[in-house]
């Protein structure tokens, strides 16, 4: 392995002038110098990469050879640091987005795709899961940014999360609800947690945790050991599956407001405060945002509240 790069940079230059002249003052340094730079590339290769002849030099085999490799090197390396002069000043290059499956399913693609229009130079990668998965990704670089359910975020995730900033961009409360049907004929007001442990439970994952952390919120106890009919990670299949009274379900209650207002699905009353589940859009605390990135956020965040105040106007 070379140990000076430096030598293959002006090695190119060589080359590509066909000149020890022309390098120098390409590199703006002495003739000796660029010489003696060709000179240790050539014995730490222990191979002769031009033959001289006076004052003109001609590329061996082996220099052909490297040359082919270099130039390739050097014209990519030169495309990317113009792309990325280029992304200072335009919104460009390729943003990597974290969020929950419901909210990535439903509006992130149309969210995207409004944004693409306005600034046509910038592409996504979309990574959907829940803030076990993201939150480690997020650590490692892997994604820039992600939407997070603060409600969830600190259950499964075992790291610090002192190394991430917060922002707040919306709220929705999280409820437990079944049909009416399933309410008349398996709960009948019985609200005690000896009843409802007795339940069938619609759940997202399966280690059941929003069904178990609305528990541990409002009864301080587990439901780990409950009876779980069906695992399905997407909101609006536990909203369908709810209405078809498998069961109960945990679910976002702005997302079920007409279900609730027509009485088709019952909200079960907690004996403590309604949990109040807070979004927030999250990044590395020390990360330095590429302007793409400031874009995309604001223009994320004005989407998030549009479509909050569409809900509540329904």
């Amino acid at each position: 392995m070379l140990h000076n790069l430096d030598r293959l940079k002006t090695f190119y230059h060589i080359y590509s002038g066909k000149s020890i002249v022309a390098a120098a003052e390409r590199l703006h340094v002495s003739q000796s110098a660029v010489s003696q730079s060709l000179q240790k590339l050539e014995e730490e290769i222990k191979t002769p990469l031009f033959i001289r002849l006076h004052k003109k030099i001609i590329p061996t085999a082996a220099g052909e050879k490297l040359f082919s490799i270099v130039e390739s090197f050097m014209s990519d390396l030169d495309t990317c640091l113009n792309e990325l002069e280029h992304s200072k000043e335009v919104p460009s290059g390729i943003l990597r987005i974290g969020s929950p499956p419901e909210f990535g399913k439903t509006y992130l693609s149309l969210i995207t795709a409004q944004f693409m229009s306005q600034y046509p130079e910038v592409t996504f990668s979309l990574e959907l899961g829940h803030p076990g998965k993201l939150l480690p990704m997020l650590r490692e670089g892997k994604i820039d940014f992600i939407l997070l359910d603060e409600f969830l975020a600190k259950k499964p995730y075992s790291g610090n999360l002192d190394i991430f900033h917060f922002m707040p961009v919306a709220h929705e409360g999280i409820i437990l609800t079944c049909s009416k049907e399933y309410y008349d004929k398996h709960i009948k007001d019985d609200l005690s947690f000896s009843s409802l442990s007795k339940q069938d439970y619609i759940s997202y994952t399966a280690d059941n945790l929003v069904v178990n952390s609305w528990f541990k919120h409002h009864f301080s106890k587990s439901a780990a050991k409950f009876h779980y009919v069906m695992t399905v990670n997407d909101h609006e299949a536990v909203v369908a599956a709810v209405l078809n009274h498998i069961g109960l379900g945990v679910v976002s209650s702005h997302l079920v407001r007409k279900e609730l207002e027509s009485g088709r699905m019952i909200k079960i009353a907690a004996p403590d405060t309604e949990i109040i589940n807070t979004i927030s859009l999250v990044q590395l605390l020390d990360k330095i945002p590429t302007i793409a990135e400031k874009l995309f956020a604001k223009f994320l965040i004005d989407k998030i509240l549009s479509i909050s105040d569409e809900y509540d106007q329904k």
